[in-house]
């Protein structure tokens, strides 16, 4: 038994030291004035909380929550349970809906009149998935845009579709496309009813090019910021899609958010790990606080970063600047509360 502890140990650690040689642990140096509280909200009847980067926060404080069914990929194919759930501020549950209609739950945004745009980035070809909705907080749907289970890049048409916001004149600009590179990779912009207006960006490395979009939100000047994901950057576009600025700055953009003229960025991905997924050196994890012209105020480090993603991939903002995150590796809500 004694000759093997040693070497049990030195595997032991070494094993701690290659999970950890992954990540980036060296913090940047930035002050960080928030508190983070976990464990938030209470499933109904004993469900456990699946994977999600999508949640907001009504007019009434209420959290919002699009999550993957208990699971992550295929999880809205086998459970048939509500993947949209409203929690009052305590995180008691007051109701939900959508069991059958996902296939991999991505977004929820909710407008100035409390009703929910739902962003759905599975594809199950020919048959569901692949669309945008517009709910009313009865589950009723108003809109309802795209064709189930239908790829495609013309007007009307999405391919596997991220995030959206919303103008302040109203109209809706939306990420479509994904990490599946047969996806699309342009920022789709439409009427407040879901007519299209224009579309930007293509496939590549380049200005106006994108790989992997993720995340997206507009300023009240209506200048874009998408986080450019797989690129490791935030692209800053013009109202006309012209190019604005490319920020490198602000770690590997998985949820983008403005609240009182803030920009909120989280990177959920970064990790050191040469060749391996979310690849970009340097770069801790955690939630950035700018202004629009991306000078960092704050910064909310992972206290923990693991595996492929933690931390919250989707983040919202609520009107005392509160911020919210959902987590796809986590599989749980987290709030930050600034000091």
């Amino acid at each position: 038994m004694s000759f093997r502890q040693p070497g049990f140990f030195i595997t032991f650690f070494a094993c701690v030291f290659s999970a950890q040689a992954q990540q980036n642990t060296v913090l940047p140096d930035y002050p960080n004035n928030y508190v983070m509280y976990e464990n938030l909200v209470q499933m109904p009847d004993g469900r456990e909380m699946g994977s999600g980067n999508a949640l907001d926060i009504d007019s009434e404080g209420n959290i919002w929550v699009f999550e993957r069914c208990g699971g992550n990929q295929g999880a809205c194919s086998d459970n048939n349970v509500d993947p949209i759930l409203k929690f009052n501020p305590e995180g008691e549950i007051l109701t939900s809906f959508g069991a059958g209609m996902f296939v991999w739950p991505h977004g929820i945004v909710i407008d100035n009149d409390d009703n929910l745009w739902i962003i759905d980035a599975g594809v199950i070809d020919g048959e569901k998935g692949n669309q945008i909705f517009k709910f009313n907080q009865q589950g009723e749907i108003l809109i309802e845009l795209g064709e189930p289970g239908i790829r495609g890049d013309g007007p009307g048409e999405f391919n596997e579709p991220s995030d959206l916001a919303i103008g302040p004149d109203g109209t809706i600009y939306i990420v479509d496309g994904h990490i599946n590179p047969d996806s699309n990779r342009r920022i789709v912009h439409m009427t407040a009813a879901g007519e299209f207006i224009e579309a930007w960006g293509e496939k590549g490395y380049g200005p106006l090019q994108f790989e992997g979009p993720h995340g997206l939100a507009v300023d009240e000047r209506g200048n874009i910021y998408v986080g450019d994901r797989t690129n490791n950057r935030l692209q800053v576009l013009n109202p006309d899609g012209s190019l604005r600025a490319i920020w490198t700055h602000l770690g590997r953009p998985s949820g983008v958010r403005i609240h009182d003229n803030m920009l909120y960025v989280v990177d959920s991905e970064s990790r050191a790990e040469e060749g391996g997924y979310g690849f970009n050196p340097g770069w801790h994890r955690g939630i950035y606080v700018s202004t629009l012209d991306g000078v960092v105020t704050d910064f909310i480090p992972d206290p923990g970063p693991h595996g492929a993603t933690s931390f919250p991939e989707g983040i919202a903002v609520d009107s005392d600047g509160v911020i919210w995150g959902a987590s796809v590796g986590d599989r749980k809500v987290t709030k930050y509360v600034r000091n």
